[in-house]
């Protein structure tokens, strides 16, 4: 049996285009985090640190205690109380020396569990090799590991944690503007759209009464900053990201086959098609059994291994979808009893068709 469904008239008006202030939007150009890393030690685990086939964790060890003047060979050394690490921390544009930021540590050996650990002081570069910041101290761990004669539980990743506000910092980047005497900035939009630059330009301009806003590209508004706010660029800055946009983006569908996610944006549409959907189902079971011999026989038992195979296909239907947006066919294939598998199916067919005006990104 074949259903047929027609959804006509359904046409909806383009929806209401999305407002967000400019700093929710972009940064100026100058203004960029930089990304700081180091190898660190992670000491007072139970029992849970690195093996001791693990050289790099325990020559680490020696080298720190050799340096507070406790001299050990390796092969002194079997404690799985330490841990190798990576350091990890994000520099932000506005920090000072002697600011605190946060660090992210993550095991490299075969340690099981970093839950109670302390991070030893860890110096943290840049990729010129400078040493930003130092970290230290003790681990948050966000879950736990316990083993026991073979058997274990877990939850969520106990090989990484962070440690808050654990980083000093020692050294500041200097930006590339001169704020004191920059007389025009750059704003980059983070989502590059030609319309957003345009309607961004349009609305500083409007806040500030005059031209100052001018779209050199979908990415990169320039500003001239007014003379009376030369030298007061932190005041210009703030208005600026006060200033409301209405954004504009493109029509776009992210899916994520691996969980059956599906996310649409509302300015997705569909041409006329027709859609039919229908499945078959494959089950196999093994079961395992033994295979006796008779009584006084020479035989022996064996095991035996059997397997049923079933199917069933699911009943097809015939939709005819006509010029509606996307949130009228996902109705519609809700009632026929679509799955978010199916639906990413579908749809990654619709767009073979040519019937989908829409960018579909699977993850």
């Amino acid at each position: 049996m074949i259903r047929i469904l027609v959804l006509t008239g359904l046409a909806l008006a383009p929806a209401d285009a999305f407002a967000a202030r400019a700093k929710d939007l972009g940064d100026f150009l100058g203004q960029r985090e930089n990304q700081l890393s180091g190898a660190g030690l992670v000491v007072g685990l139970r029992r849970s640190g690195d093996s001791t086939r693990n050289e790099a964790a325990i020559r680490t060890l020696a080298n720190r205690l050799q340096g507070l003047g406790a001299s050990l060979q390796l092969d002194e050394i079997t404690s799985r109380n330490a841990a190798l690490v990576m350091v990890t921390a994000t520099l932000p544009p506005s920090g000072r020396t002697g600011s605190r930021i946060d660090v992210t540590v993550a095991s490299t050996g075969d340690a099981l569990s970093l839950e109670g650990g302390l991070l030893l002081l860890t110096p943290l570069v840049g990729t010129d090799g400078q040493v930003y910041a130092v970290a230290e101290g003790s681990l948050v761990v966000g879950g736990y590991t316990a083993e026991q004669d073979g058997s274990g539980t877990r939850k969520n990743t106990p090989t990484v944690g962070r440690v808050v506000g654990g980083a000093i910092i020692e050294r500041e980047i200097a930006s590339s503007v001169d704020w004191t005497t920059a007389s025009t900035v750059d704003f980059v939009l983070r989502e590059a759209d030609f319309t957003t630059a345009a309607r961004f330009a349009a609305s500083v301009d409007t806040a500030f009464g005059s031209e100052v806003a001018t779209a050199i590209s979908a990415s990169t508004v320039r500003l001239t900053i007014p003379a009376d706010r030369v030298g007061a660029f932190p005041e210009f800055a703030a208005q600026v990201e006060a200033v409301s946009v209405e954004v504009d983006s493109p029509a776009r569908i992210v899916v994520n086959e691996r969980t059956g996610s599906v996310v649409m944006g509302a300015d997705v549409r569909v041409s006329a098609v027709a859609v039919a959907h229908g499945g078959l189902t494959i089950e196999v079971r093994r079961s395992q059994g033994a295979s006796q011999p008779m009584p006084f026989s020479a035989g022996r038992t064996t095991k035996v291994s059997n397997s049923d195979v079933a199917a069933q296909e699911q009943e097809g239907r015939l939709s005819l979808v006509e010029g509606v947006e996307i949130g009228a066919l996902v109705t519609a294939l809700n009632d026929l009893g679509v799955t978010p598998r199916d639906l990413i199916v579908i749809l990654e067919l619709i767009k073979a068709a040519g019937a989908l005006q829409a960018t579909v990104e699977t993850l």
